[in-house]
């Protein structure tokens, strides 16, 4: 595992169209979401970061429907090397865990790349024009941390999209697992 930080993607960057299966192969289009805002998590199963605030994030993206906004999870870990993040496993993951929002699965790695994702997990939020209003970190709890999980930075976000308000100041970039990229495959945005 290693820590690996988001890369920040410019705000007001168009959010890029994708086209995914979920673990049932019932196929996620972006395009659906046109006049929402929406919230992509890059995630996987296996992930100690991810597994830390699954619970909270579970049930505020709950909530964030609720609001209006739309959530999408993608899996974007190579599965020859990582079976545990295989859609099979994303499907029990997904029950286990209480996840609602579509859970899909990225297995050419080039939605990850469009986004510039980096961690598990990566939060990327947009508004209704699907402009990226926040990318950054779910809230300061780490695994390592007595910090409570909260979901604090991405909710206030949320909120402040479903209601029309400026974003808060001071986005932290999330920290987590790196995305497990299939050899040959790693982008070139890490300099």
């Amino acid at each position: 595992m290693a820590r690996t930080a988001s890369t920040m993607l410019e705000l007001g960057s168009q959010m890029p169209e994708f086209s995914l299966p979920d673990s049932d192969g019932n196929v996620f289009d972006s395009s659906s979401a046109k006049g929402k805002p929406m919230v992509v998590i890059f995630m996987c199963n296996h992930c100690p970061f991810v597994h830390h605030i699954i619970d909270v994030l579970a049930k505020q993206t709950a909530h964030y429907e609720e609001l209006g906004v739309s959530v999408v999870g993608i899996n974007a870990n190579d599965v020859a090397n990582f079976p545990e993040d295989s859609p099979e496993k994303m499907k029990q993951f997904a029950h286990e865990r209480g996840i609602t929002f579509p859970y899909l699965y990225d297995e050419t790695q080039e939605t990850a790349k469009a986004f510039r994702a980096a961690c598990t997990p990566d939060f990327f939020l947009f508004d209704a024009d699907h402009r990226l209003v926040y990318r950054g970190q779910f809230d300061d709890a780490r695994p390592s941390l007595p910090t409570p999980v909260t979901g604090s930075d991405l909710t206030a976000a949320v909120t402040a999209v479903a209601n029309n308000k400026p974003q808060p100041e001071g986005q932290k970039p999330s920290l987590g697992c790196n995305i497990k990229w299939k050899e040959g495959n790693e982008p070139d945005y890490f300099g």
